[in-house]
């Protein structure tokens, strides 16, 4: 018999916020195996710079309006809406008010958290 795998460490919620960009910073919310939610806040005016990754990504507004470019197709969204952005498309964010986001990727983005 074969032993289970090792589980991951624990979701870190509430660890301490980092710069991302400026004007932009960010936080684990919770992390799985296959699955983690980090939350993003900006300043008015700040921007998530136009950037891709193979990570499946959902993103929903929890405060404040945001102008996300997806590929070609510009959306505007407010408190409650969400986007889905598939792996491998360009896309960025500029914060039109002061706001904040939860970020969901899938798989893990060891980039920003680590193995």
């Amino acid at each position: 018999m074969t032993e289970p795998a090792p589980l991951s460490p624990p979701p870190i919620l509430g660890a301490d916020w980092s710069a991302a960009e400026p004007g932009v910073t960010r936080r684990l919310a919770a992390r799985g195996q296959q699955l983690m939610a980090m939350q993003v806040r900006f300043e008015r005016g700040a921007r998530g710079a136009r950037h891709d990754h193979p990570h499946e990504q959902l993103t929903l507004v929890l405060s404040g309006t945001f102008e996300f470019v997806l590929g070609d197709t510009r959306h505007t969204l407010h408190a409650g809406d969400s986007l889905s952005i598939p792996g491998g498309v360009p896309h960025e964010a500029l914060a039109v008010s002061d706001g904040e986001l939860l970020d969901m990727f899938t798989p893990v983005r060891e980039d920003l958290v680590g193995p």
